[in-house]
């Protein structure tokens, strides 16, 4: 199968915005960090910013992201190998708990392992294996960024022991995850506790925008988990630079609370993988005084097998509120689960459910 990568007809095809290779390939802008299907509606890079790959999971493998106007994983590949890959690759996105071998890969294709292992290394560049390997890394780095200790970003990120990661972090992490875990040294966070209808609340704030919602039944609960979250972060109480915008928001998620707005419109500045952020702005989309299933968002999001990461995702969430995962439930109506409380989760959907219908 000939490379795409440097083929002149694929610019043609991107300058003409040609939806009939949408499938083909789509392009990547490294200013950006995003790629497109060639249809796409967005003003054209230059030529130099572009790169061309046969698949958007080979566009992500290399640290692209979807473009959300276009949307390129969603269209369907033209060819009947590339699709194929499409299917393995999505196969191993939903497995990262436990890794699926090559064995039950090629029994849920159909194919020999051989056959499957050449055909998916000739598209992707890399080997099944390794391309699972990878997103266990970019998990485990992505937890880590986001205040996870190591132990806990490694067992998340699906290592059943320190010593696999630990084989991979020199070539991969240029350090042990140790010192990557001791990134994001310098940020400086502030933050205010107020009484609310759910007990105390904290909202905490970086220069950039909110960082954590919490709820909790006292000061010191609530501190120490903000300190939990963000162990190597610089928080204090006082900030003359951040404390106006900061009592601002803590006022937004008060009047949110006393039925005074629908829903809360904050910046945010929290770290979280990208299948978190994906679950997030669903959640988001959730009108006041209804609620959907960890399987009504999996399936909104594209990923129906991924309940078990869905909940996950909502229990990762930092925003109470902000990001209503208050309003998920089970498929048989049941709270599930809520890291403030189910009581809490209760009166929050008994009030939203009471202020739609008044």
């Amino acid at each position: 199968m000939p490379s795409v990568t440097n083929n002149p007809e694929l610019w043609d095809a991107v300058l003409s915005r040609d939806a009939s290779r949408d499938g083909s390939f789509v392009f990547a802008v490294r200013s950006t960090g995003i790629y497109c299907r060639p249809s796409c509606p967005a003003r054209r890079p230059r030529r130099e910013q572009v790169q061309f790959f046969q698949l958007p999971e080979a566009a992500e493998q290399a640290g692209f992201r979807a473009c959300r106007r276009c949307r390129p994983r969603r269209v369907r590949h033209h060819h009947p190998e590339i699709e194929l890959v499409r299917r393995v690759c999505a196969a191993i996105e939903e497995n990262d708990e436990q890794p699926l071998t090559l064995e039950k890969l090629s029994a849920s294709t159909g194919l020999s392992a051989h056959h499957l292992q050449r055909t998916f290394k000739e598209v992707m560049g890399i080997t099944p294996r390794q391309y699972a390997e990878s997103r266990r890394l970019t998990q485990f780095k992505a937890n880590v960024k986001s205040g996870a200790s190591v132990t806990a970003a490694m067992y998340d990120a699906g290592y059943g022991s320190s010593r696999g990661l630990y084989e991979k972090s020199s070539a991969h992490l240029g350090m042990t995850p140790a010192t990557y875990g001791r990134g994001g040294r310098g940020m400086r966070i502030i933050y205010t506790i107020a009484d609310c209808s759910l007990g105390r609340l904290l909202v905490a704030a970086t220069e950039r925008g909110v960082c954590s919602v919490a709820l909790g039944d006292s000061d010191i609960e609530l501190v120490k988990g903000l300190f939990a979250e963000y162990p190597n972060a610089s928080i204090d109480s006082k900030d003359t630079a951040i404390s106006p915008s900061l009592n601002l928001w803590l006022n937004q998620v008060l009047e949110h609370l006393n039925r005074k707005t629908p829903r809360i419109d904050l910046p945010l500045d929290i770290r979280a993988t990208a299948f978190q952020w994906r679950v997030w702005d669903e959640l988001r989309q959730i009108p006041l005084g209804a609620t959907r299933s960890y399987q009504q968002i999996a399936n909104a999001i594209g990923k129906p097998k991924a309940v078990r990461a869905v909940a996950r995702a909502c229990a990762s969430n930092h925003a109470a509120l902000v990001i209503p995962c208050h309003r998920v439930v089970r498929e048989d109506k049941t709270l599930g689960g809520y890291r403030w409380g189910l009581e809490r989760k209760r009166k929050l959907l008994d009030a939203e459910e009471r202020a739609l219908t008044s």
